[in-house]
């Protein structure tokens, strides 16, 4: 599509929302409190996507996610809190005046900088000092994201380590605290710091923790399944296996996979 198609495109959608919010009995019941669940199950499934490099199902939850975007603002115009329009309004003023290398007259020649130079002015933005560097990380990220961004915010500001290397003797030392640990207690906040060291390392080493969990996650899947469907072929389940019978199974699923 071309800009004009584009625009009568996202002109045709606002219209259809506006018809369904005055003529569907469903839409005319939503709230921003009950689209909300849908809005963060919508999230999880552009994630899915977007992990499997599946193109046309990153455009379909991309369209589902722009679909909340524009419920979200038709409701607030009914009361007049807000609109679309000011929506994209407010997010371009705030893209222009977050980039002043390109539409001023800053410095910045690398993304780091580029990166640093967005968050000193999103600072500057809040306009308080109650508000720290590590204030705007959301509280409902799961903790993997969580670290990894406050991790990234430090960075910006110029606490962290130079090299992965630096990062892996920060590992090392906590894995060295884990095994000393001695209370149920004590090993929990040493096991939690040994993940944090964990994330630094992976995000100085190019590496999104949360992106590599989910692969995990994903490989165990299926190889749980084979092992699930090899047992099976032999008349048994799972569970009436011992653990060595277990890996065994484990192992030839893996081996069987890697030639599909």
């Amino acid at each position: 599509m071309n800009r004009e198609e584009t625009l009568q495109a996202f002109n045709k959608l606002l219209d259809v929302m506006d018809e369904l919010r005055e003529q569907c009995p469903w839409d005319k019941k939503q709230t921003w409190a009950s689209i909300r669940p849908l809005t963060i199950e919508e999230t999880f499934e552009l994630n899915d996507a977007l992990l499997a490099n599946d193109s046309e199902e990153v455009k379909k939850e991309l369209g589902d996610l722009l679909l909340h975007i524009v419920f979200y603002s038709r409701i607030a115009s009914e009361t007049q809190t807000f609109d679309m329009g000011e929506v994209c309004k407010q997010l371009t003023d705030k893209l222009i005046r977050r980039h002043p290398h390109i539409y001023g007259d800053v410095q910045a020649d690398d993304a780091q900088t580029v990166l640093q130079n967005w968050e000193q002015i999103k600072l500057q933005e809040k306009g308080s000092k109650k508000n720290g560097v590590l204030d705007g990380v959301p509280k409902g990220l799961t903790g993997i994201i969580k670290a990894y961004r406050m991790q990234e915010k430090a960075s910006q500001v110029g606490f962290d380590w130079l090299t992965p290397e630096e990062a892996y003797h920060k590992i090392e030392e906590e894995w060295n605290e884990l095994k000393e640990a001695k209370t149920a207690e004590h090993k929990e906040e040493e096991f939690g710091d040994y993940l944090f060291a964990l994330i630094n390392w992976a995000r100085l080493s190019k590496i999104h923790p949360d992106d590599a969990l989910e692969r995990t996650n994903r490989k165990f899947y299926v190889r749980f399944r084979k092992m699930e469907d090899l047992a099976e072929a032999q008349g048994k389940s799972i569970a009436e296996l011992n653990f060595d019978e277990q890996e065994a199974l484990y192992q030839e699923a893996k081996r069987l996979l890697k030639h599909e």
